[in-house]
């Protein structure tokens, strides 16, 4: 049921009851206040930590959520603002079940949020599906944006697609996996990590996704991502990768985990080929988390590069 966002100001009861619930699972290391924007189709929730003019918004992929960027709230909060989203469908926002999932409207959920809190000189921190959702914003409005640091994202067709995530898109096998039995989403927290993940960290990555109805992103994010012409999603990836030519000139930092299977090192040259002035920082010991694997080397490449481009 699409609701009008301007009926209510805050979430349901039910939904804050698993909200904190949810919450409980995670324990101190998410201890950010969580705030709440009204969409069209659901209630997104978001982090909005720190002050300054030049705030920084994370944008997270799948199968995480604003978890996944606790350390850069952390980190960078203290000095700056910084904003960290959850989809429709992922983390603490709420997960609807008739929703269209569309790469589209992800981008318009996200420029709804960002135009509503009037956020300007934004450095956009981009991982995962993140890439092509933050850049579908920015390519809309590039007078917002100050700098971008990308990891182990696209926001590009690929005519590659894992063997892996094309099993997870199969029809009756794939519902059954992501949905049924939450593998998608476990099995990232192995195969998307070159060390182990602490416990705390692999409970709160998997927290939100507890239940078929809580899973349903999962398998819809995997089921839009755009093959060929004929998908609903690759006219707007396409628009996005056009409008990349917009953004050249904005600083960029590439950081990249070298041991990615899903996003390989492949496509830091596609990156460098739109943006052929961004710097590349390339991490040995890091797979696709690289906030998991290599978090305090992350974060000083993060802090070296904001620090070199006011």
């Amino acid at each position: 049921m699409v609701r009008d966002p301007a009926s209510a100001s805050t979430p349901p009861p039910s939904h804050l009851a698993e909200v904190a619930a949810l919450r409980e699972r995670v324990g101190d290391e998410y201890p950010f206040e969580s705030q709440w924007f009204r969409a069209p189709a659901g209630w997104m929730h978001y982090v909005d930590q720190g002050s300054g003019s030049a705030p920084l918004v994370c944008v997270h992929g799948n199968p995480t959520w604003s978890f996944y960027f606790r350390r850069v709230i952390e980190a960078f909060s203290k000095d700056q603002r910084v904003v960290a989203v959850d989809h429709l469908g992922c983390g603490l926002s709420e997960k609807p079940q008739d929703w269209s999932y569309r790469l589209a409207d992800h981008v318009a959920n996200l420029e709804a949020l960002i135009l509503s809190l009037d956020l300007k000189n934004i450095t956009l921190v981009l991982h995962d599906w993140g890439g092509a959702i933050g850049m579908g914003f920015a390519t809309k409005h590039p007078e917002r944006i100050g700098r971008i640091v990308l990891g182990n994202t696209a926001a590009f067709p690929s005519p590659r697609l894992p063997w892996r995530i094309a099993a997870s898109r199969l029809p009756g096998i794939g519902p059954l996996l992501l949905r049924g039995l939450g593998a998608f989403s476990r099995a990232a927290t192995t195969m998307a990590v070159e060390r182990p993940l602490d416990p705390l960290a692999k409970r709160g990555l998997l927290a939100p996704y507890n239940s078929w109805q809580n899973r349903i992103a999962q398998w819809m994010f995997v089921k839009d991502i755009p093959m060929g012409a004929s998908h609903p999603s690759y006219a707007e990836l396409v628009r996005i990768d056009k409008g990349l030519a917009g953004l050249a000139q904005k600083p960029m930092a590439i950081v990249w985990g070298m041991h990615d299977w899903c996003f390989t090192p492949a496509y830091i040259p596609e990156w460098q080929a739109r943006f052929p002035h961004a710097s590349v920082y390339p991490i040995e010991s890091a797979s696709h988390y690289l906030l998991e694997d290599a978090p305090l080397e992350t974060l000083a490449i993060y802090q070296r590069f904001l620090r070199s481009v006011p």
